[in-house]
């Protein structure tokens, strides 16, 4: 069996996205952006022979709409959870307890990302080198954990969306006794001006992600 990893996703048009953009760009406009964001992470894990792909999905009555979206390759999981914590961990735990050498969450806010650090996450997980990955964004979050085992208390009493949750779980960890592998850092795009950055990234370099790069570039005209 192969490393899962999973796309943690809200399913477009049935719960807001990227509300912090929805001054600068609409509601309408931000749903259409995260549906390029999403489309183009699942091409992108789609494409890896080494990790056995999974689109954790929420809520869980937009089944259909997901099968409609998602590459054949991925097995579809709805999240469990009330909070961002409990369905992180209960995905983790389900998917290791599947007999995945390792599984893997991640979201879809990064969309250059390079698909490397995910493989070498996989990689490093499937071989034990460590017993939790983390890949920290510039705004104190994470865009990757994968996890060898259970372990719900590296998931508990975190002040999710603070700039405190790649600190604190890294140090959570250290006090649990697991070994820790962290990737190089890259960035979120949350806000208006992360979209920007986006946006002038794009025009620096050819390539990446094409559905996002046509988005961003009818938002920019």
């Amino acid at each position: 069996m192969k490393p899962a990893v999973a796309v943690m996703a809200k399913v477009p048009g049935l719960e807001p996205v990227k509300s912090r953009m929805h001054e600068a760009l609409t509601p309408e406009l931000a749903t259409l952006l995260y549906r390029c964001f999403l489309l183009d992470r699942l091409d992108g894990i789609a494409a890896l022979p080494q990790v056995a792909p999974v689109l954790a999905f929420t809520p869980a009555h937009g089944r259909r709409r997901m099968e409609a979206l998602a590459p054949p390759e991925f097995r579809l999981v709805a999240q469990d959870g009330p909070g961002l914590g409990e369905r992180l961990s209960t995905l983790l735990a389900g998917l290791v307890a599947d007999g995945h050498p390792g599984a893997i969450a991640m979201d879809s806010d990064s969309p250059t990302l390079p698909m490397e650090y995910v493989v070498e996450a996989a990689e490093v997980l499937e071989r034990g080198k460590a017993d939790l990955v983390l890949g920290p964004s510039e705004d104190g979050g994470y865009y990757l954990i994968g996890l060898r085992r259970r372990q719900a208390a590296l998931f508990s009493d975190i002040p999710w969306s603070t700039d405190q949750v790649f600190e604190l779980t890294r140090e959570r960890a250290q006090r649990l006794g697991m070994r820790v592998h962290q990737l190089p850092e890259w960035f979120d795009v949350d806000t208006e001006s992360d979209l920007r950055r986006l946006a002038l990234e794009f025009d620096a370099t050819p390539g990446g992600p094409w559905r996002t790069r046509r988005c961003v570039a009818s938002i920019y005209v």
